[in-house]
């Protein structure tokens, strides 16, 4: 390997460590926005926005306790799993002005294997611990992502397929490819329908992703005590909570990235370094809004949902609204 060819991996190297520090405090971070916004529309105090960071450090120093009739490589790894695929898929995403690192190695179709494996991670890992109440968890897990990997899939697919007619001969999966070609740009007033149909699409499949109310059915604590992480302590639920915090930042930066890749500093007549500043502001502002809309917001106003209801829900409700939005767009384009 040439010294230019070395300089580049070493400064790959050290960008991704950096790119997965600031990917879990700034998760954790948003976390804690997420829980004090949601006893603030409780008419509660709620805990301090720190509490997810106090949280976790806790459960480091606690003993990890794995049970008698576990799996134990497995379920020592599950956790492990989760966390690195999560934050692998923040390697793809272009931030603001700021290009993705490993951009040029992956596109939206390696993202939506990457977001199976923290499912794949947490079904794994029910099962092996040998509890009557995670196995039943493992098997909502395991439902819950067959059914809302239909409207996702659609979603990327109808992105993709439009963005290949406006623009071919390019990889359109490609999220900066993606995010320099908003789709609200490239379609008509039926297109914009459309697209705002799979915008709602992603927003509704964000909650499951991150196991929240009124998804949350594999945990369900007043039901399942805790569910598919009842046999988890110590570093390897914090590993899973850090797993679900830094997925929180993903998702929403998917739906920055796909639908609102905006940016600001141009309208400020600024360039050069202060105009990335503003720009990643701007980012970080958008994800909060995002955050808001799609996990706090959704998890305040609705009851858990039932296993058979919330299949129903994604299987065949969301579904159909992806295809519409599909549909639309293809409409829109052929007229």
């Amino acid at each position: 390997m040439s010294g230019s060819g070395m300089l580049i991996f070493l400064l790959k190297i050290v960008g991704a460590l950096v790119i997965a520090v600031l990917g879990v405090i700034i998760g954790l971070f948003y976390k804690g926005v997420d829980r004090k916004l949601a006893a603030l529309m409780q008419s509660r105090v709620g805990p301090p926005i720190r509490q997810p960071f106090l949280d976790f450090f806790k459960l480091m120093v606690k003993e990890n306790i794995v049970p008698e009739n576990a799996v134990p490589w497995v379920f020592n790894g599950a956790p492990v799993l989760a966390l690195v695929s999560t934050v692998t898929i923040l390697y793809y995403i272009p931030f603001a002005s700021i290009p993705a690192l490993l951009g040029d190695s992956g596109d939206l179709i390696l993202i939506a294997y990457l977001l199976a494996l923290p499912a794949i991670a947490l079904v794994a890992g029910g099962f092996s611990s040998g509890s009557t109440y995670a196995s039943i968890g493992a098997q909502r897990e395991m439902v819950m992502m067959m059914s809302y990997e239909l409207p996702l899939v659609t979603t990327i697919i109808a992105l993709g397929w439009r963005l290949s007619l406006a623009y071919p001969g390019i990889n359109v999966f490609s999220l900066e490819i993606l995010s320099a070609n908003p789709i609200w740009n490239i379609v008509g007033p039926l297109g914009f329908i459309g697209a705002f149909f799979l915008l709602f699409t992603l927003a509704i499949v964000t909650p499951a992703e991150l196991s929240i109310v009124p998804f949350d059915i594999p945990e369900a604590e007043t039901e399942l005590a805790g569910g598919i992480l009842v046999e988890y302590s110590g570093r390897n639920l914090a590993l899973f909570e850090l797993a679900n915090a830094v997925k929180m930042v993903v998702m929403a930066s998917l739906t920055v990235v796909l639908f609102f890749p905006y940016n600001i500093a141009q309208l400020f007549s600024v360039s050069g370094f202060l105009a990335t500043i503003i720009d990643i502001l701007f980012f970080f502002v958008k994800l909060f809004v995002v955050i808001f809309f799609e996990a706090t917001f959704i998890r305040v106003a609705v009851a858990r949902l039932k296993i058979n209801q919330a299949s129903v829900s994604y299987l065949i409700f969301l579904s159909t609204i992806g295809l519409m939005g599909l549909l639309l767009i293809a409409i829109d384009y052929i007229i």
